[in-house]
């Protein structure tokens, strides 16, 4: 099976922040155990703030905010997006 598209938004608010969320079906594998890979960015053109959340092998789910990642535990899909616009709240100020 290949990779199938899930769910792709790609977006700008105010001319300034870049928001890009992008999830693929993939086989169940030890390096994606949900069947899901996902990507989801935020970047600030005006500051260079970003945040981002992915999965990819082999770190797995985490979180970049700026230069720092932290891991992230992953349930669901409803989940990953509510945190990933209270992260954008938080770090940058604005609600998407």
């Amino acid at each position: 099976m290949k990779a199938a598209l899930v769910r792709h938004e790609k977006f700008v608010i105010r001319r300034r922040y870049v928001i890009e969320i992008s999830v693929h079906a993939v086989p169940k594998s030890s390096s994606y155990e949900d069947g899901l890979k996902w990507g989801l960015i935020c970047v600030d053109r005006q500051s260079a703030k970003r945040v981002l959340m992915d999965n990819h092998h082999p770190k797995g789910p985490h979180i970049h905010i700026d230069d720092r990642e932290l891991p992230y535990e992953f349930t669901n899909l409803d989940r990953l997006i509510g945190d990933f616009r209270k992260l954008i709240t938080e770090h940058m100020g604005v609600q998407i």
